[in-house]
């Protein structure tokens, strides 16, 4: 069981040379609080809607002109597709990062884990358990 099971398929990504306002909008349009940078379909970066708070609105940068490689997260950690879902939180509990770009064997974007996701997940998952349980 790989790790593409758990992670989202769908990708919300940007190019290293648009622009933080860019980014702000895509994430506000996707509902979702990062991107992953992309180039030669591998990652090379990953922007959080704290990071725009922090390195870009508290910095005084103009968004609209700041492109998200200055203030992305450069060489983000990543998981392979083949890792568990055990390794996977491993990763999460002693890096303390909480969403991980997802790479195949050649190191392109293949999907995106986040501890969000997997608690959802097990949320469901226990909620299911506790009717069945109930049922008996």
């Amino acid at each position: 069981m790989g790790l593409m099971e758990f992670a989202r398929a769908e990708v919300i990504t940007l190019p290293p040379t648009a622009t933080v306002a860019d980014a702000a909008a895509l994430m506000a349009d996707m509902n979702v609080g990062s991107v992953v940078v992309v180039e030669d379909l591998r990652p090379a970066g990953i922007l959080t809607d704290r990071d725009i708070v922090v390195r870009v609105v508290r910095a005084g940068l103009d968004p609209a002109a700041t492109p998200v490689f200055r203030v992305m997260t450069p060489d983000p950690l990543v998981l392979e597709e083949q890792t568990s879902l055990f390794e996977a939180l491993e990763e999460v509990k002693n890096k303390g990062v909480r969403r991980y770009p997802v790479v195949d064997y050649e190191g392109n974007l293949v999907g995106i884990f986040t501890l969000d996701d997997v608690l959802q997940l097990l949320g469901l998952e226990m909620s299911a358990v506790a009717r069945v349980v109930e049922g008996n």
